[in-house]
């Protein structure tokens, strides 16, 4: 053993032995798509006198922050997203009511002098709000703004108050608190404190109060909360007019209960919220479904991994086995990271996690490849040799061909939206770790055998010392492929032409995250088929409502805006027919943000073919570039219309299995070029359609092993992963298969055809290793590692 395999084998052990720990003393932290609950993005709003800046929303976001947690929210979460937006994770919450309710979407606190009671118009009653008029508008646009005069709303106990124009914003309260007088027998009460200038202006407020009798509305203050009265004290009779109340001495009392006057507190403390906020996403699931999706996942992961593992035995044999032990040390690594770090594991997450573990074998596969070529070119040459050589050749296209991911990974980080960022995040992580594994645990192992006499003497059990069957096959047959590369063009651009006739024919079923509305999936007890869902609906006035199957025999209903009472009356009509009916998810989008959605993919994807243009054209020749970039914008719109023709949705979680497309299709076409680039610079005088064919003869046994792996991987959710990752899978498997073909019919075609016009001339061929003997310290650096440097 070299000191170099005993340093990658201590440190392989070291890094697994860690890993093994966290994963056995550490938990993962779930999303609450896997563990069940409420999902809400609140939008900060300007108005008249407040920005909805960075420093607004924070203090937006405190003021939400202590309303819920007073009310005993099981472990929420709430962080600011961007300038103005508020991300609020209620975990176990599955009614939405509820969830508007404890965090308050409008509430803002204002308080009021009373101007007596109200004389009702003869066409408007108290409290009446003109139709059509948005529940979360501002509501201090209606106090201050539309009618300066003030509001005319109902005092606790239904009566109509006339109430003047906001004499003070919750914002000047300091702190609210309830205490029981026992000694004065005055019971439940609220004391309240303001801040300094507040504190002037509320002693202005309970004066002029002062100055009406006792008993006369007119001496009572009104405290408002999203135009509601929630309190309307009396002016003690003991405080003399215009001399009001210091901010200290304030204390509401009334007959109050315990839990009432901590409700008045809460609301009076917590209630002030800067600037107005809307809710522009809502997302509800239940326990079951995400308890499903982590079981169908974890079952794909073992049935896939197991599968994958089998495959690259049976190929490769002793060392394909050795892999296969690394590509379990591969699950382990990357698991640990996720828990360590701390990353939030969102089901498009799981999906990436499980799907990494089939893309983990590529640069095993790589390098297998390339040794399985030494070997055959220098029969002789020791095995140990032949590996290590193969692990330096193949590391151009390795570290190329998993940059390209990491990229797409990137993109979906900083473009995607909710979940999808942690679909980048595990495919990231999962990209290191398979470099790790492949490049330390694997070459330890291989090296390690491939040292030993009988894996050296007996050839056919190690599984790189003979050509493949394909490689074999392909040597034999040996296939004229480009002779007219046009051909293989017009294929593709026919392809495409079928693949828009489905888009512009059948169009693209947006889903509820790009066009905005709600979508709620129902479980019902007993069976309900859809005509007469729809015909329920209809009846009880959803008559717009879209209702398909879902899951195992449950409902799926799409509808345009859809508040929280409406969908518990859409609930409630359907459990008239089906029995119990139990919603599974709920995602609710705004028409604003489903806007910015569709806009956000688009500028993702364009983003995405730039990035990628950039990064190739510098690595590579621009001609290869072009054609990367022109076959996987072929390999996008052929899945984009494989969905288009099915009628399968196109959501959040279809850009995410795109975005990976993309990354794949480049990764193939890499694997290729990089041959290319290779062969041509040592034989510049051959023709490139006589390069390129052999390039492609040679990279076929990878990008065959590689697809199969992920494509076990990819068979196995879609069968076991549930309606929620079927289409994540079946987007993936379209895409391989794509992404296989057109890298090699597509992406080389379209480089020879441009070359062709091209003046550049060809690549400058990689270093010689000299003529002669190897001298000196220049020449021992680029010896075997086996060679001791004697020479006869």
């Amino acid at each position: 053993m070299t000191r170099a395999t005993a340093v990658r084998a201590v440190l392989a052990v070291a890094v697994l032995l860690v890993s093994v720990y966290i994963s056995l003393t550490m938990s993962p932290r779930l999303g609450l798509d896997l563990q069940g609950g409420t999902r809400i993005v609140l939008q900060a709003r300007d108005t008249a006198t407040v920005e909805a800046d960075r420093e607004t929303t924070d203090r937006t976001l405190e003021v939400l922050r202590q309303r819920i947690d007073s009310l005993g929210v099981s472990e929420p979460t709430l962080t600011r997203s961007g300038e103005d937006r508020i991300i609020v994770e209620l975990p176990d919450v599955q009614d939405p009511r509820q969830a508007a309710e404890v965090i308050g979407r409008t509430a803002q606190l204002t308080f009021h002098a009373v101007e007596g009671p109200a004389v009702e118009k003869p066409d408007e009653k108290p409290d009446e709000k003109p139709s059509g008029s948005d529940p979360t508008a501002d509501p201090s646009s209606t106090a201050d703004t539309a009618d300066p005069d003030g509001l005319t709303l109902s005092d606790e106990q239904g009566r109509a108050l006339d109430l003047g124009p906001a004499r003070l914003s919750g914002a000047g309260v300091e702190d609210a608190t309830a205490g029981f007088d026992a000694q004065g027998g005055a019971g439940w009460s609220v004391s309240l404190e303001f801040r300094k200038d507040a504190g002037q202006d509320w002693k202005r407020l309970t004066g002029e109060a002062a100055c009406h009798p006792a008993g006369d509305d007119r001496r009572r203050v009104a405290i408002v909360l999203d135009e509601k009265v929630i309190s309307s004290p009396q002016v003690d009779p003991s405080v003399g007019c215009k001399v009001g109340l210091p901010s200290g001495a304030t204390q509401i009392t009334g007959s109050f209960s315990a839990d009432e006057a901590r409700d008045l507190a809460l609301l009076i403390k917590g209630g002030a919220l800067p600037v107005p906020v809307e809710i522009v996403e809502q997302r509800t699931v239940g326990p079951t479904l995400g308890a499903a999706a982590i079981d169908a996942s974890a079952r794909a992961a073992l049935i896939g991994a197991a599968a994958t593992a089998l495959f690259i035995t049976i190929v490769y044999r002793l060392f394909g086995a050795l892999a296969a032990v690394a590509l379990g040390a591969y699950g382990v690594i990357s698991y640990a990271a996720l828990v360590a770090l701390g990353v939030t594991l969102t089901l498009p997450g799981l999906a990436g996690f499980v799907l990494a573990i089939g893309m983990a074998v590529d640069a095993n596969v790589l390098v297998f490849e390339r040794a399985r070529e030494e070997c055959a070119e220098r029969p002789k040459r020791s095995l140990r040799s032949a590996l290590t050589t193969g692990f330096t050749k193949a590391w151009s296209a390795v570290a190329d061909s998993n940059a390209t991911t990491l990229i797409a990974a990137g993109l979906l980080f900083f473009l995607g939206s909710g979940p999808v960022k942690g679909f980048g995040v595990t495919l990231a992580i999962g990209v290191i770790a398979s470099m790790f594994s492949a490049l330390v645990i694997a070459r330890a192992l291989t090296e390690i055998a491939a040292s030993t006499r009988f894996v050296s003497d007996y050839r056919n059990v190690n599984g790189i010392a003979r050509p493949g069957a394909v490689r074999t096959w392909l040597v034999r047959k040996d296939p004229q492929l480009f002779r007219k590369p046009v051909r293989w063009l017009v294929v593709s651009v026919a392809l495409v032409a079928v693949a828009v006739a489905g888009i512009v024919v059948r169009g693209v079923d947006l889903g509820v995250e790009f066009t905005g509305g709600r979508l709620v999936e129902y479980s019902t007890s007993r069976p309900v088929d859809v005509e007469t869902a729809r015909d329920t609906l209809a009846a009880a006035g959803f008559g717009d409502a879209e209702v398909t199957t879902a899951g195992d025999g449950d409902l799926s209903v799409r509808t345009g805006k859809l508040d929280n009472d409406g969908e518990h009356a859409l609930r409630t009509a359907l459990a008239e027919e089906g029995g119990e009916t139990t919603k599974v998810r709920d995602e609710l989008i705004g028409p604003s943000l489903g806007d910015e959605l569709r806009r956000n993919a688009l500028i993702a994807l364009g983003v995405a073919v730039a990035v990628q243009l950039a990064y190739l054209a510098v690595r590579f020749r621009w001609t290869f570039a072009v054609a990367s970039v022109g076959a996987m914008v072929h390999d996008v719109i052929l899945v984009v219309g494989a969905f288009a023709w099915l009628g399968r949705p196109v959501d959040g979680i279809f850009l995410a299995a795109l975005l990976t497309v993309i990354g794949y299709s480049v990764n193939d076409s890499v694997v290729v070029f990089d041959r290319v680039r290779e062969l041509w610079g040592a034989n510049r005088r051959t023709p490139l359609d006589t390069i390129a064919r052999r390039a492609v003869l040679q990279t076929v046994p990878r990008t065959v092993n590689t697809g199969m792996g992920a494509l076990f991987i990819l068979a196995a959710l879609a069968v076991l992963g549930g309606d929620s990752l079927a289409d994540f899978a079946l987007a993936l498997l379209i895409g391989i298969c794509v992404g296989t073909w057109s890298s090699v019919f597509t992406a080389v075609p379209g480089a020879i055809v441009l070359e062709r016009n091209a003046k550049t001339p060809p690549p400058a061929p990689g270093k010689r290793k000299g003529k002669g003997p190897a001298r000196g310290r220049q020449g021992a650096s680029r010896r075997d590692p086996l060679d001791n440097g004697a020479r006869v």
